[in-house]
C-alpha cells in the first residue's frame, strides 16, 4: 500500500500512524572504476543512450576514481539519524536504499519486511518538488513494492517535501553568515559582493509541471527563490543574490532553466563585483555535482574571472538537518496538524500526498541528477 493522487485523499495527513520503521530513499552511485558505465546505464535507462556518450559523463567520476560521494554520505546520515532517533528513545529501526545502485530500493524494503516491519515511512534525499526529486521517489516506492511481491503487504509512504523545513535551512544560513564574514574580513566590501544560490536545472516542460500556477519556473523555481530569500534574510544580510543552474544536460535545442552559474560568473566581473559566494540550495550533500560542477566548474570560472569566491557547505549530518528529518517523520507518526507543522516560507508546509497533475507527463524528458 503506498499514498497515491489516485486515492484523492487529502493535502496533508494529519491521523496518526504508528509506522513501525523508516526507509532513506536516495539516488545511489559509483564506488568504483568498474561500476562507472552500469551505473550511468541504470541512470539512463530506457533512453537508449550508448555507452559513448555515458563515457562524456563518466568521466566525472572517473577523476574521483569511479567513486561518487554520496553513498557514503547515506551511511553517514544513516548513522546520524539512529543516534538522533536512539537520543529521543525513538525506536524506529532505518533502512537505506537507491534508486539507481546498490543498496536499492527493493533490497531495503525487503529487508524490512524480512526483519517483520510491514507499516514504513520514506524519507528521500532531496527538498523539492519536481518529477526527479519528488514524485519519482514515489515510483520508486511503488517499483520496490511490486519487485519484492510485498504491495498490499507493505505500506511505505514519504514525509513531504521540505525544502523549507528548519532543519533544512539553518545549515544554509549559518554556511552563509560565515562565508560572507570571511570576505569581509578579507577586506572585500559588500557592495562588491555577490551571492550566488545554485540549484540543478532542469527542463522547462519539467518546472512547470512541478506545481500549478507557478508561472514558467513552476513550483520547482518558486520553492527556491523563496528559501533563497528566507536564508538571505535569516543571515542578516542585503547583499545582492540571484539564483542561477548547474548541471544541465540534453539537447541544446530543449529550453532548461536558466541562467547557468558559470554564465553569470563571468558576466560579474562587469559589475564591479569581485567576490562571491556560492550557496548549493538545491542540494543535500556535497555529492558528485557539487564536487564537480560547483567545486571544479564554477570555483574555476570564479578564478578565471579574477573574483574570491566561497561555496558553503550543504546540509549534509548538520545537527539541524538530521534534528529536522526526525521531525518530519514525527509528523506523519504524530498527525500533526498542518497549522504546527513549521515551514519558513508562504508556500509551505507543502503536501504530504502529490496533488492530481503534480510533476507527471515529463519522465521521457527529464534527465536525473547524476549524484
Amino acid at each position: 500500500m503506498i499514498e497515491t493522487t489516485k486515492e484523492l485523499g487529502p493535502e496533508h495527513v494529519e491521523t496518526p500512524v504508528a509506522y513501525d520503521a523508516i526507509v532513506l530513499a536516495s539516488f545511489g552511485g559509483p564506488e568504483g572504476q568498474d561500476d562507472v558505465i552500469p551505473f550511468l546505464r541504470n541512470v539512463t535507462r530506457g533512453r537508449g543512450i550508448p555507452d559513448e556518450r555515458l563515457e562524456e559523463v563518466a568521466h566525472h567520476y572517473r577523476h574521483y576514481g569511479g567513486v561518487s560521494p554520496i553513498n557514503q554520505q547515506n551511511r553517514e546520515l544513516k548513522a546520524a539519524l539512529e543516534a538522533e532517533l536512539a537520543a529521543r528513545g525513538i525506536e524506529l529501526p532505518v533502512y537505506w536504499g537507491n534508486r539507481n545502485w546498490d543498496p536499492y530500493l527493493a533490497d531495503a524494503v525487503q529487508q524490512a519486511y524480512d526483519d517483520g516491519h510491514r507499516t514504513l515511512i520514506g524519507v528521500a534525499t532531496s527538498a523539492y518538488a519536481s518529477y526527479s526529486s519528488c514524485r519519482q521517489y514515489t515510483e520508486d516506492i511503488v517499483k520496490a513494492l511490486d519487485t519484492t511481491g510485498l504491495a498490499g503487504e507493505v505500506r511505505l509512504d514519504k514525509v513531504r517535501p521540505y525544502f523549507d523545513h528548519p532543519g533544512f535551512v539553518t545549515p544554509f544560513v549559518e554556511g552563509l553568515r560565515a562565508a560572507l564574514a570571511e570576505l569581509a574580513a578579507a577586506g572585500h566590501a559588500p557592495e562588491r559582493t555577490r551571492v550566488l544560490f545554485a540549484t540543478h536545472s532542469i527542463p522547462m516542460t519539467a518546472a512547470v509541471e512541478s506545481g500549478p500556477d507557478f508561472g514558467p519556473g513552476g513550483a520547482y523555481e518558486a520553492q527556491h527563490l523563496a528559501v533563497a530569500e528566507v536564508v538571505m534574510r535569516e543571515a542578516g544580510s542585503d547583499i545582492d543574490w540571484e539564483l542561477v543552474y548547474q548541471s544541465r544536460s540534453g539537447p541544446p535545442s530543449q529550453p532548461w532553466l536558466e541562467p547557468d552559474i558559470n554564465d553569470v560568473i563571468e558576466g560579474l566581473p562587469a559589475q564591479g563585483v569581485e567576490a562571491i559566494v556560492i550557496v548549493p540550495l538545491g542540494f543535500v550533500s556535497d555529492h558528485m555535482e557539487v564536487m564537480w560542477d560547483l567545486d571544479n566548474e564554477a570555483l574555476e570560472s570564479a578564478a578565471e574571472a579574477g573574483l574570491a569566491a566561497k561555496r558553503i557547505p550543504t546540509p549534509g549530518i548538520h545537527p539541524a538537518f538530521v534534528a529536522g528529518l526526525v521531525d518530519l517523520v514525527l509528523e506523519r507518526v504524530n498527525g500533526t496538524p498542518v497549522a504546527e507543522r513549521p515551514a519558513l516560507t508562504n508556500l509551505g508546509p507543502w503536501f504530504d500526498v502529490c496533488r492530481p497533475g503534480c510533476c507527471v507527463g515529463v519522465q521521457a524528458t527529464v534527465v536525473e541528477p547524476v549524484s
